[in-house]
């Protein structure tokens, strides 16, 4: 059990700081104390923390030019660090968010937000890990499938050259099993993604199937290739393999901070899926699923996250991922919340119009309503 517990160093020239905070921590945590910016400096040499807690007011070397040394480092700049400070202008604050500092605590600090905030940041640096761990393992996967593919193509073809149909066939055959490949690992990660990703393409595709017959958007849909824009709706959580399994299969509530940790799954997708691009240069199959994934919790109203985006100034694809995500969280049972009917998760639609969701696209819902509930009654699985 010893051995799991992580470390953290509190950089202070307060003694009396020191004791103070090694007393409140090392129920839970290594912890070491240390005097000043430079013995810091030494001790990591020999020690490498999860965290450092950093007094910015120091002589000789304070926080910031400390916090730059550790951030020009390759070996120490993934470190969370969080600032202890009395400092509380919001110029300071800044300062200090520029140079890298995860978060800051005020002294004289409250040992329950203390606790809080080196929590939620050594949750936020398991996810990085994790992420960068996953994105070397998918772009490994898809570089051994799509050199599979070429040679299998290649036996076939046995020299002669494909026509541009076999090419764009081929093309689509690859893209797919990469998609799936991706999403697959999603369904392992959390337990309930993999059924729901099925309902959430058939939603988006009976949403789609609405605004043609509505005769809305066609100058945007015209320009989509529908099987890829659907295969990449797939991907709207994939930000979610970076979120510690613990919180997403929780049985109970999140706690404020574990739902901050959840929220991470959007630019952590964002960052997911470019990662891979470099890797495989697979732009067509991704585009879609970056502009889904990275803005299908704005709000039409403006308050949604990460950007604050309002109206219009979302991608189409990602208002209609709003309402497709938004019906599909309501009927999925989670064992702490409630379970709508669809007729209850319709009427939270329609309430949310013009603030949560497009109102035209909450009209493209109910013009296809009967579609989508009986997308429900055969997909749902209870």
């Amino acid at each position: 059990m010893e051995q799991n517990r992580k470390t953290i160093l509190i950089v202070d020239d307060n003694p009396s700081n020191l004791t103070t905070g090694k007393n409140l921590l090392k129920l839970f945590y290594e912890v070491y104390p240390v005097p000043s910016a430079a013995r810091m400096f030494d001790i990591l040499t020999k020690v490498t923390p999860n965290l450092i807690l950093l007094d910015i007011d120091m002589p000789e070397m304070d926080g910031y030019e400390a916090i730059k040394r550790l951030k020009s480092s390759e070996n120490y700049a993934d470190i969370p660090v969080i600032f202890l400070t009395s400092q509380s202008d919001e110029k300071s604050e800044m300062r200090g968010f520029d140079l890298g500092a995860a978060d800051y605590v005020f002294k004289p600090f409250s040992p329950p937000l203390l606790i809080r905030r080196i929590k939620t940041q050594l949750l936020i640096a398991e996810q990085r890990q994790t992420i960068t761990q996953n994105v070397k393992e998918l772009s490994e996967i898809v570089r051994i499938n799509t050199l599979n593919q070429i040679l299998h193509n290649e036996s076939a073809r046995s020299g002669a050259l494909a026509s541009a149909a076999a090419k764009k066939t081929e093309l689509n055959s690859r893209q797919n099993a990469i998609m799936n490949i991706i999403v697959t690992l999603i369904g392992l990660h959390d337990k309930s993604c993999g059924e729901q990703i099925i309902r959430i393409r058939a939603y988006m595709k009976a949403l789609i199937t609405g605004l043609i017959r509505m005769e809305q958007h066609l100058s945007v849909i015209s320009d989509w290739d529908m099987d890829l824009m659907l295969q990449s709706a797939g991907l709207y959580d994939v930000g979610k393999l970076g979120v510690p399994e613990n919180i997403l299969n929780k049985y109970t509530k999140l706690l404020p901070e574990e739902e901050d940790i959840l929220k991470t799954h959007v630019p952590a997708g964002v960052d997911t899926i470019t990662k891979i691009m470099n890797e495989t240069e697979e732009y067509d199959l991704f585009n879609y699923a970056l502009s889904i994934i990275g803005f299908h919790h704005e709000r039409w109203d403006g308050k949604g996250y990460p950007h604050g985006l309002r109206g219009e100034e979302i991608p189409l694809e990602a208002r209609l991922m709003a309402i497709a995500d938004a019906y599909n969280e309501m009927i999925t049972w989670k064992q702490y919340k409630k379970t709508y009917t669809h007729d209850e998760a319709a009427k939270v639609i329609e309430e949310g119009s013009a603030s949560s969701f497009d109102p035209a696209l909450v009209d493209v819902f109910f013009y296809m309503e009967n579609e989508i509930r009986e997308i429900t009654h055969n997909y749902l699985i209870e």
